[in-house]
């Protein structure tokens, strides 16, 4: 009677690498919701990136430096350097004001009054909608517009901006100028602007820092096909601005 062929061991299972894959898919999908730009430290953000960086010494021996964590070691000098860098300091200095002023106009920007945001030319507080200017009309309504001047003019004299320049624009909608102070929608929007810079003045904003500029009916926000949305084009915008951009 032969011997019983000894049988080849079966090959393990793979059945749990989609699970497991499933799970770190989760786990990104989870991570992503919770992430917030506004929220983002631009210095810490890339002192996290050096410190995951990878060099390859050769194409079959790569190897990871500078550690896992953001304690002084081998990329501390690094660190040091990219904190020292003038676009990160611009750029931390730009998401420092944007995060404040989303704090201090909380109430205006749930009610749509104001909207903050931020672009290539630097952080955009907009002054929207009939709150502050009727249609064909230059003049903020002062009644309505007052406390939030009031909490512009407080803001740009904050130190950590007082240094930067800024710039006021003006905007109209679509709708052409019937009056006879306004020969255009130009005259209109330069005239928006220069009013809300003189009541900022009024209330200690040093005007030196800002320029002015209209642009008329040429940018809008939104389409002109409704009354709401030639409200919210009926706008200024008021900028802190990027060094790129004086």
């Amino acid at each position: 009677m032969g011997k019983k062929k000894n049988s080849e061991p079966s090959k393990p299972s793979t059945a749990w690498q989609g699970t497991y894959g499933d799970m770190i898919t989760l786990m990104l999908c989870f991570f992503v919701m919770l992430y917030d730009p506004s929220e983002v430290d631009i210095t810490q953000l890339a002192q996290m990136q050096a410190s995951l960086a990878v060099q390859t010494d050769t194409m079959e021996n790569p190897t990871t430096t500078g550690g896992m964590s953001l304690t002084a070691g081998r990329l501390a000098d690094l660190g040091n350097t990219i904190n020292s860098l003038p676009s990160v300091e611009k750029g931390k200095s730009l998401g420092l004001a944007k995060k404040k002023a989303i704090s201090l106009f909380a109430p205006e920007i749930h009610s749509a009054k104001i909207t903050v945001s931020s672009d290539e030319r630097g952080v955009v507080i907009t002054l929207a909608s009939d709150v502050f200017f009727e249609e064909g009309s230059g003049e903020l309504n002062i009644d309505e517009s007052r406390d939030v001047l009031l909490k512009l003019a407080k803001f740009f004299q904050e130190p950590e901006i007082q240094s930067r320049r800024f710039r006021v624009e003006g905007h109209t909608d679509s709708t052409p100028v019937e009056n006879s102070k306004y020969p255009s929608n130009w005259e209109l929007s330069v005239d928006r602007a220069l009013n809300t810079l003189h009541f900022l003045g009024d209330f200690g904003v040093d005007e030196s820092k800002f320029s002015v500029a209209g642009y008329a009916d040429t940018r809008p926000v939104f389409s002109n096909d409704t009354k709401e949305a030639q409200a919210y084009n009926r706008r200024v915008d008021i900028i802190i601005l990027d060094e790129g951009h004086f």
